[in-house]
């Protein structure tokens, strides 16, 4: 008996020192978070206008702002996201569901190996592939070099989603007669929906803090530009551009041109958060 209860002691101090490790883990890693967007804020928030936010760059001294990069950002980001969303979801629908065989072990493993694959590489890739051939850098070469950094994130995150649905739940669907697909986009997808909504935001936030690739394939545009072929803006071109500059003001602009970016991220997960939110 009094072993039982050592043992029982034992477990229980364990359990709490284990809690303790992850609750400290998680406060340090929310700490670290705010101490990174506490000092963008500090540094960026003086340098924001409105006339920063819709104004083009000029020369120092002149003012000059990150109008057309944050409409150059928002077009590829949007191209990015029409061609690699549908393509990474169908594609974690497919491993998910249909992923036992030889063929979908392959994909698994290519998707995971894009995934650690540096993006200059996915840049140098798509200017041979469409930026020789045209002649030039465009938004259209940007909005393909991040929509394929956004397909295996996307997918893989799919994939794990659909596979946390219940069992349950599908076998109740097809005992009812339901064919597969139905099953798949009435039963399985609406209840991955959140999880799969998350990974398309993160690998929204991934492509938005995308710098190299863009400088091989959009490469930059002091001007509003609405054309995706020809060169166009992005914020973290831009912000590249400031920061390395030889200028204070330069720099001043940097951090505030990354306040804008950071923002722009959170508003997209708050967003995404509130448009997926489980209803009981």
């Amino acid at each position: 008996m009094a072993d039982n209860e050592s043992i029982h002691r034992r477990r229980k101090l364990v359990s709490s020192l284990m809690t303790a490790l992850t609750l400290l883990c998680a406060v340090f890693a929310i700490v670290i978070l705010l101490i990174i967007l506490s000092y963008i804020a500090v540094q960026g928030l003086s340098s924001i206008s409105l006339q920063f936010l819709i104004d083009t760059p000029k020369p120092v001294g002149e003012g000059g702002g990150i109008g057309n990069a944050i409409l150059g950002s928002f077009l590829m980001t949007a191209l990015a996201c029409l061609i690699g969303l549908p393509i990474g979801i169908g594609a974690g629908v497919y491993l998910a569901e249909f992923g036992d065989n030889w063929f979908a072990k392959t994909v698994r493993f290519l998707a995971d190996t894009l995934i650690g694959i540096p993006s200059i590489i996915v840049g140098i890739f798509i200017y041979t592939l469409v930026v020789l051939p045209m002649g030039r850098q465009s938004g259209l070469a940007g909005g393909l070099a991040l929509a394929i950094i956004m397909i295996p994130i996307v997918a893989r995150t799919t994939e794990e989603m659909i596979r946390l649905v219940p069992h349950s739940m599908r076998e109740g669907a097809l005992a009812l007669g339901a064919p597969q697909w139905r099953v798949t986009l009435d039963i399985v997808m609406p209840a991955a929906s959140t999880g799969i909504a998350t990974g398309a935001m993160l690998a929204i936030a991934r492509i938005s803090g995308e710098t190299a690739p863009l400088l091989f394939t959009a490469l930059n545009s002091r001007f509003y530009n609405y054309f995706m072929d020809q060169p166009m803006a992005s914020l973290t071109v831009q912000i590249f551009n400031y920061a390395t500059g030889p200028f204070d003001v330069e720099h001043k602009m940097a951090w505030a041109a990354t306040l804008i970016l950071v923002g722009l991220i959170l508003l997209i997960n708050i967003l995404v958060r509130y448009l997926t939110r489980r209803k009981f």
